[in-house]
């Protein structure tokens, strides 16, 4: 099929980073590759990759149509593993990693319950904030916040996060309400070690977020740091200062009133919250059961944020 072709060949080239390498996967020239995707975005009617002589980058459009390619494709796979094995039981070993803080709170929660309805399958969890390598280090699988850059792995956005301005509100009652990022210096601000700034819309308040895509990174001051972002929400959370917080950290703390978020027209947009993995051929059936579970759980609403600020 055309259509089939001329996706798998769109899937190849991001997630490899090049037409030769794609090529080869495919078993095709080069210019056979270049004119699927030129078929496809044709077809579309939307440019996917901004193809260079010298790179290839995706537009915004193509990385939300990868996400969507790679996942059907994903689940044709499974489909046909189920089929060819007689509907066989995953089994085996699986090593994941997550980010420390997230990883605490939100995956492994969803690990436990994976277990329990896939008895067969073992899991190390490893926790820690240093970029794994995920093919040297055996890691099947790994979540990780924020801007990808290894072309080489494939990714799923599992969710988006925000990141938040939050006090407590008898800190905000004892020293006022910011109105914008600047009235920061007058506030004591809760730094995470090493600080680079809070990052804020470059736009104000009365532009849509369509138009609010630039952000400016902001130096803030304030008599508190520290290297543990959970010590960082608990100093908010007992009135030191404004802290710059991501949701799925704050998002119950929100709900509950313990915290207040300010400064929200000037918030930075999303990032995304991705499951990669390795590029093989044939993904074993544990690593997509679990990639799938942890879809389908970070999508739920309310899993985190989902706040009315």
């Amino acid at each position: 099929m055309p259509s089939f072709k001329q996706i798998s060949a769109f899937v190849l080239t991001a997630t490899k980073g090049s037409l030769s390498a794609a090529a080869k996967a495919e078993q095709v020239t080069p210019a056979v590759i270049s004119r699927r995707l030129d078929a496809l975005e044709a077809r579309l009617g939307v440019r996917l990759i901004l193809r260079t002589t010298r790179r290839l980058q995706l537009t915004h459009e193509g990385q939300a149509f990868l996400d969507d390619c790679q996942r059907i494709l994903n689940e044709l796979s499974n489909a046909e593993e189920s089929v060819a094995q007689g509907g066989a039981r995953a089994r085996g070993h699986l090593k994941i990693s997550a980010p420390a803080g997230f990883g605490r709170r939100h995956v492994a929660p969803l690990v436990a319950e994976f277990m329990e309805t896939n008895p067969e399958i073992s899991i190390h969890l490893d926790l820690t904030d240093r970029l794994v390598d995920l093919v040297n280090e055996g890691v099947d699988c790994a979540v990780r916040i924020g801007e990808l850059s290894d072309s080489s792995l494939i990714s799923l956005r599992l969710a988006e996060n925000r990141r938040l301005v939050v006090a407590s509100p008898e800190y905000l009652a004892q020293h006022g309400l910011p109105q914008t990022p600047e009235d920061l210096v007058l506030h004591d601000c809760l730094l995470l070690e090493p600080q680079r700034g809070w990052t804020f819309s470059a736009a104000s308040a009365s532009r849509s977020r369509k138009q609010a895509a630039a952000t400016v990174i902001l130096k803030v001051s304030g008599r508190l740091q520290c290297n543990d972002g959970a010590v960082l929400r608990e100093w908010a959370l007992a009135g030191r200062g404004l802290a710059w917080r991501s949701e799925w950290e704050v998002g119950d703390d929100l709900r509950a009133g313990r915290l207040v978020s300010v400064l929200d027209d000037y918030a930075a947009p999303p990032v995304g919250i991705h499951a990669i993995f390795p590029q093989r051929r044939h993904l074993p059936l544990r690593v997509r059961l679990f990639v799938d579970f942890l879809r389908e759980s970070c999508g739920q609403t309310g899993i985190w944020g989902d706040f009315a600020p």
